[in-house]
């Protein structure tokens, strides 16, 4: 844990190195934020970073959420996972599921994909295997641009729960 002092103190590159993880394969988020630094409150650095990404292009918007491994992912597909969303995963009871668990998320992350071409994104802390499949199948009724908002929404809070674990 890095205390906030701290990390306003650090040049910007070791700034953007220390933050990297806490929006998923994206530096470019708290490399936007760097030059606003010192920030007085984790809260405070933590609004800037999740409005860098409102502030984003579409396009970039569109990388970040599919910067994202899905849930669950076994084998070849787990080769992405960060070491945060391992722990994030494993904490959910993902790594622990049956087959006919597994087989029903592989089944809708597959839907979810061909509906959004964009993983399924929730913020896992606090779930569990059965919530976790509640909200993909309620989030299945969403239409495009409804479920970009709330992927993003759902990376802004993983991006505070990281944030919360790294900062002190």
């Amino acid at each position: 844990m890095i205390s906030l002092q701290d990390l306003n103190a650090l040049p910007a590159p070791q700034f953007v190195a220390t933050l990297a993880g806490v929006f998923e394969h994206s530096p470019w988020v708290p490399e936007r934020v760097a030059p606003m630094r010192p920030f007085a409150t984790r809260a405070q650095l933590l609004q800037a970073m999740r409005a860098a990404v409102q502030a984003a292009s579409p396009e970039e918007q569109l990388a970040l959420i599919r910067a994202h491994p899905q849930l669950a992912a076994r084998g070849p597909n787990r080769a992405g996972l960060t070491a945060a969303s391992a722990v994030e995963q494993r904490r959910a009871g993902l790594d622990a599921i049956t087959s006919a668990v597994l087989t029903q998320i592989e089944q809708l992350n597959a839907a979810y994909v061909q509906k959004f071409a964009f993983p399924f994104i929730l913020a896992v802390r606090g779930h569990d295997p059965a919530s976790i499949l509640e909200n993909c199948r309620r989030r299945l009724m969403h239409d495009e641009p409804q479920e970009r908002r709330t992927a993003l929404q759902e990376i802004g809070l993983i991006a505070e729960y990281r944030l919360n674990d790294m900062v002190g």
